[in-house]
């Protein structure tokens, strides 16, 4: 009989995959966004699989209830030719489908080498008291930090050149000049108009 932990990491890990699918295979970014979302979660259950609940939080907390959010905001705003996007699917499949099959079999290699099957064997389980937010803030901020400073650096990047995409003059778009509207006075908006009478009466 299969363990219940067993069935349930198979089940999250299910679904990770064919959302990941569904985020290559789906034809509108609005739904791509919404399988990466699905994708995001069940990762969370595979972290709270592994006792990491701070991980798992943060998870869905940061990725789910902003980053994705932002992410649609941008996609919406970009105004995404779908047709174009469309064009070269199946001309690049196939390297796609090869370049995919290659990471599969070097995942499953490492997977089912044997000193990932002893991980975690023996190791007494964690304290009731113990604070996973603690550990992963002892190891970020001492043993990680240089790392972790190169991620803050690539997401600033990444924060200006996507509000440099976003705001850049484009043909035909619309925007609003704050100054010039703080600036504005009565004159600029209210024009009177002296209209002559023209001394016909309805019968």
């Amino acid at each position: 009989m299969i363990d219940f932990q067993v069935l349930v990491f198979y089940s999250f890990a299910l679904l990770l995959v064919g959302a990941g699918i569904g985020v290559i295979v789906a034809r509108n970014p609005v739904h791509a966004a919404l399988f990466l979302v699905l994708a995001f979660f069940s990762g969370a259950g595979l972290w709270m699989l592994l006792e990491a609940e701070f991980l798992a939080i943060s998870l869905v907390l940061v990725y789910v209830g902003a980053v994705m959010v932002l992410f649609l905001f941008v996609v919406m705003m970009l105004d995404i030719n779908l047709d174009q996007l469309r064009e070269g699917f199946w001309k690049y499949f196939p390297i796609g489908a090869l370049v995919a099959l290659l990471m599969v079999g070097e995942l499953w290699m490492v997977v089912s080498g044997r000193d990932v099957m002893r991980t975690g064997q023996g190791l007494p389980p964690a304290a009731a008291d113990a604070s996973n937010t603690r550990e992963i803030g002892l190891q970020l901020y001492t043993t990680y930090l240089y790392p972790f400073e190169l991620a803050a650096v690539v997401l600033l990047v990444a924060i200006v050149a996507a509000i440099a995409l976003t705001l850049r003059r484009r043909k035909g778009t619309k925007y609003q000049n704050p100054a010039e509207q703080v600036r504005v006075k009565r004159a600029d908006r209210v024009r009177m108009v002296s209209i002559p009478a023209t001394g016909k009466t309805g019968e």
